[in-house]
This record gives structure tokens, C-alpha cells and sequence, in this order.
């Protein structure tokens, strides 16, 4: 294998393994918001801010790894 197959092949790994990340990072912090909220509901102003950027945060990590693999998969 030379290093041309091996860095597309690595490429091609970390962004399913980021995108998994991703999706499960957001799926807890959805649920958690949802979970605060059916308890809390005065508070879902709060919440609801809090989970919104904390999701854009999960997602800029695999924009990053996105914009990775196509920097570096020529």
C-alpha cells in the first residue's frame, strides 16, 4: 500500500468516525435539553440556548474534519 491509498484510506476513516461522533454527541445533547425541559419547562428559553450552541460546537468538529478531507484527499 503505498502513502497516496493509506492517507485516503485514514482520511476516509476519521470522517465516518467523526460523523458517528457527531451523531451521537448530538442525539445526547438533544435528549438531555428535551429531558431538562419536560422537567423544567420555565426554563426552556435557557435550555434551548444552551443546546443550540453547544450542538454548533459538536457540529464545527466535523465541519473541521470535513474540510480536512478535502485539504488533504487529492
Amino acid at each position: 500500500m503505498d502513502s497516496k491509498t493509506a492517507m485516503d484510506l485514514g482520511v476516509t476513516i476519521a470522517l465516518g468516525v467523526a460523523a458517528l461522533g457527531s451523531a451521537i454527541g448530538l442525539g445526547f445533547a438533544v435528549t438531555s435539553a428535551m429531558n431538562a425541559i419536560g422537567r423544567q419547562p420555565e426554563a426552556s428559553n435557557k435550555i434551548m440556548t444552551s443546546m443550540i450552541i453547544g450542538c454548533a460546537f459538536i457540529e464545527a468538529i466535523t465541519i473541521y474534519v470535513l474540510v480536512f478531507a478535502f485539504m488533504y484527499a487529492k
